[in-house]
């Protein structure tokens, strides 16, 4: 069998954006199911990581577009470099950042990869037409590339498999976009042809899924997960200070407020835990947050890192006392499922969420025995419990029983994707 993968997100891209695919394409052949990748050529990255080319498979076939981005064009409007906060949403936009960003919103739909679904389109019919694939799949965002794979099956009546890596008009910032009616409606017609066409819709997360059941024709849920690892844990020295690790982007959707008053309520109490406690952020992160959040508190070691590529961020994992998880407090908080939450258990260092208790974060967690989950505001419990860790610290014997683990492993979530495949392949 073969599949035609159709995405944006494709090495030298850095980040998480990337990782999915890449993972399902490195196994795929596990199943007898020989992947083709359809990317774009010239694509613009705002992150790359070359250490991820090792995951491609060998002589694999790769089929590249050439894509027109305007963002690059808006780009050069800007007088000044910003951090971007949630999408491509800026915390204190300038007015001429705000006419951009109204531009994107109302006249880039789905996106700003918009213009590389027609020559995308033409150029995979073509290839279609002299070679015999068994299925096409979409991943997005960038949602234009749902679109592609809709016209594709309308023309040519091919399987197709849209996975949804975020969700579309229910992801955390839709809601803040100066979309006009029009374009707000624009939208969610779009979605709903996805949703009504695909032969499959993926979604990772069960929350997710039950959102749009009756929307779609078929969804199935495959989570992220970890991939086997060079780096072993009992090869790994633990930081000899109290450690507390984010790692991956933080801005003010993602700032856990709670954590920060009550680590400086407990610094404040104990003198010697001021002294153990090390802070230590890796990925971009939104000055506000530093400047507004962070910083007033004083903390005594706090180590902020800029993105670093995927192995050496694995290294920060295995090396940390606590991992640390924020889920964005956006409405669609309880079906937030951050793809580092795996490579966090894979390490086997306990892991500290903020987010909703009753999410499906908290469900994985609470399965596998990986950590805890505590509301945005929540402070009573997670000094509880962080009091506890302290004390396991103090006593060098801070470990977590983790089970179940196993089944996140990329190898067995590419053996569900393959069923998937092979099933529409017997319609």
């Amino acid at each position: 069998m073969k599949v035609l993968i159709i995405t944006y997100y494709w090495p030298p891209a850095g980040g998480a954006g990337v990782q999915r695919w890449l993972k399902f394409t490195k196994y795929l052949r596990d199943f007898n199911i020989e992947p083709v990748i359809f990317t774009a050529d010239n694509a613009h990255y705002p992150i790359t990581d070359e250490s991820l080319d090792k995951d491609i498979p060998e002589n694999i076939e790769i089929i590249k577009c050439p894509i027109f981005e305007p963002n690059n064009l808006l780009s050069i409007f800007k007088k000044r470099k910003v951090k971007s906060s949630a999408g491509f949403l800026e915390e204190n936009p300038s007015f001429l950042s705000k006419i951009l960003i109204y531009i994107r919103a109302n006249y880039f739909i789905p996106d700003a990869r918009m213009f590389w679904i027609k020559p995308s389109v033409k150029m995979i019919a073509r290839y279609l037409a002299k070679n015999k694939i068994d299925a096409i799949i979409t991943t997005g965002p960038p949602h234009s590339l749902h679109m592609i794979g809709y016209r594709l099956k309308k023309k040519l009546g091919i399987n197709w498999i849209a996975d949804f890596r975020d969700p579309w008009t229910g992801i955390d910032y839709f809601h803040l976009l100066p979309l006009t009616k029009y374009a707000k409606n624009k939208h969610f017609r779009l979605e709903d042809q996805v949703f009504k066409n695909a032969d499959k819709v993926i979604m990772v997360s069960k929350t997710s899924k039950e959102k749009y059941a009756e929307q779609a024709k078929s969804i199935e849920v495959i989570t992220n997960g970890y991939d086997t690892d060079e780096i072993e844990v009992k090869d790994v020295i633990l930081d000899e200070k109290f450690s507390i690790s984010h790692i991956g982007s933080m801005n003010a959707a993602r700032n856990p407020k709670v954590l920060w008053k009550v680590l400086a309520e407990m610094c404040d109490e104990n003198e010697e835990f001021k002294d153990d406690l090390q802070i230590r952020l890796i990925g971009k992160l939104d000055e506000v947050v530093i400047k507004e959040e962070i910083e007033p508190y004083n903390f005594k070691d706090i180590d902020l890192i800029d993105y670093i590529p995927h192995q050496e961020a694995k290294k920060y994992q295995k090396q940390s006392q606590i991992l640390l998880l924020v889920v964005n407090d956006t409405p669609n908080a309880k079906e937030i499922v951050t793809g580092k939450v795996f490579e966090y258990m894979q390490a086997k260092r306990p892991i500290i969420a903020i987010g909703p208790e009753d999410g499906d974060l908290a469900s994985i967690l609470n399965e596998t025995n990986s950590g805890s989950t505590f509301n945005y505001n929540n402070e009573k419990d997670l000094k509880e419990e962080l009091q506890k860790l302290y004390n396991n610290y103090k006593l060098e014997d801070l470990n977590v029983d983790s089970f179940n683990v196993e089944k996140y492993h990329r190898k067995q979530l590419t053996q569900k994707l393959s069923s998937i495949i092979k099933e529409l392949d017997k319609k």
